[in-house]
């Protein structure tokens, strides 16, 4: 469709040239005829050679420009007199530039008016030198104008149009990288708990499997829960991205606050004390803040199981104004213990993302009263709750 517009638009413009040049070369030569050649069919020939190649300026404009240069050369060198087809190197000049590379455009104008300029130097040898002169300086100017104006101003519309194309693929570039960084993220938040659970899950197993069945079946029970939970999200990225970016593939749906009583439970099972307090529900919070706050949670409570050696952890989620707050405190090993405490590692560097992703913040480090503390502050934009008044 866009070709089919360029098409028609170019057609345009020459059929209007073709009208204009046509009309006025009459008039325009009656005033020279005293000094030029009078018109005959082979001007009017000439007018309509130069013109018609205009059809085909965008597909090959360098051809363009040197059929219309013979033309309207054979037309000055007969020595027709100045007129509208003066009008097609305006065109031409300005194709050359906003489809050629500057300095190759600039070289084929530049020959172009070479040309014209010698001709203009014979056609004026023969006048007194005043009348020489003033004509040469005339058309001199003029010619420059005609020639270096469209040229310069194609130019500048192609460097336009390449720095609108590169932007577009830089900001395509970006939003792909963005979306493997995301992608990169979930699996890290996801795959990594359910990994870490299925750990310590596996441990406890081995620890009880002949002293107490019973328990080392509900670990078990847990391992294949958490595994099936953990493949799920996997294989849901990875549809993410074996799927084209224009066609509407199912996704998982995104963890939210919803889930944090089967996330605490999981940390249970593994022998952390959780004591939880979530003072605020999904549906008071934007979808992506809801994701962002459970997986820090996720994290933080994952790094627990993992890295710290702790028997008790504290969770707390509450909502102060406009600002959703996070904290995580566990009484295990604190300092730089914990992968990503010291700028190494992903875990706590992909939480800080999360909340600075949405003008947030968040601290790691050690607690006040020993032990690791997690706090994440996320502004929150405001939402309608269902079933409020309105």
């Amino acid at each position: 469709m866009q070709r089919l517009k360029a098409w028609g638009a170019d057609v345009g413009v020459t059929v209007v040239l073709l009208l204009v040049t046509l009309g006025g070369m009459g008039p325009a030569g009656e005033d020279q005829l005293d000094w030029a050649r009078e018109l005959d069919v082979w001007a009017y020939l000439l007018a309509v050679l130069a013109i018609v190649p205009l059809v085909l300026r965008r597909r090959y404009p360098a051809a363009v420009l040197a059929a219309n240069a013979l033309a309207v050369s054979a037309y000055l060198a007969i020595g027709y007199p100045y007129g509208p087809i003066m009008f097609t190197i305006l065109v031409a000049a300005y194709t050359v530039g906003s489809r050629l590379p500057l300095f190759r455009a600039a070289r084929w104008v530049a020959a172009y008016w070479l040309v014209v300029f010698a001709l203009t130097l014979v056609r004026h040898l023969g006048d007194s030198p005043d009348n020489a002169w003033n004509a040469i300086a005339f058309m001199t100017i003029g010619t420059l104008a005609a020639f270096a104006a469209p040229l310069a101003i194609g130019a500048a519309l192609r460097t336009r149009r390449e720095s609108e194309r590169d932007v577009r693929a830089a900001m395509a570039r970006r939003a792909v990288s963005e979306e493997r960084l995301r992608m990169a993220q979930e699996l890290h938040d996801s795959v990594g708990h359910g990994l870490a659970v299925i750990a310590m899950q596996a441990g406890v197993a081995l620890h009880v499997l002949e002293k107490n069945p019973v328990k080392a079946r509900e670990a078990l029970m847990a391992i294949r829960d958490t595994s099936k939970e953990s493949l799920d999200g996997l294989r849901a990225e990875l549809q993410a991205l074996r799927t084209p970016d224009d066609t509407d593939a199912p996704r998982r749906p995104a963890p939210g606050l919803a889930e944090a009583d089967v996330l605490l439970e999981r940390i249970r099972a593994g022998g952390i004390e959780v004591d939880a307090e979530i003072d605020v529900r999904d549906d008071a919070l934007p979808p992506d803040v809801a994701v962002a706050a459970y997986r820090i949670m996720q994290e933080s409570l994952t790094n627990v199981l993992r890295h710290s050696g702790a028997s008790r952890a504290q969770v707390r989620v509450r909502r102060d104004g406009a600002e959703l707050t996070v904290d995580v405190v566990d009484d295990g090993s604190g300092g730089t213990t914990r992968p990503g405490a010291d700028g190494g590692g992903t875990g706590i560097a992909g939480m800080r993302s999360r909340a600075e992703a949405f003008g947030g913040t968040l601290d790691a480090g050690p607690g006040v009263g020993g032990g690791f503390a997690v706090r994440a502050r996320i502004p929150i934009r405001e939402v309608s709750v269902p079933g409020s008044a309105s």
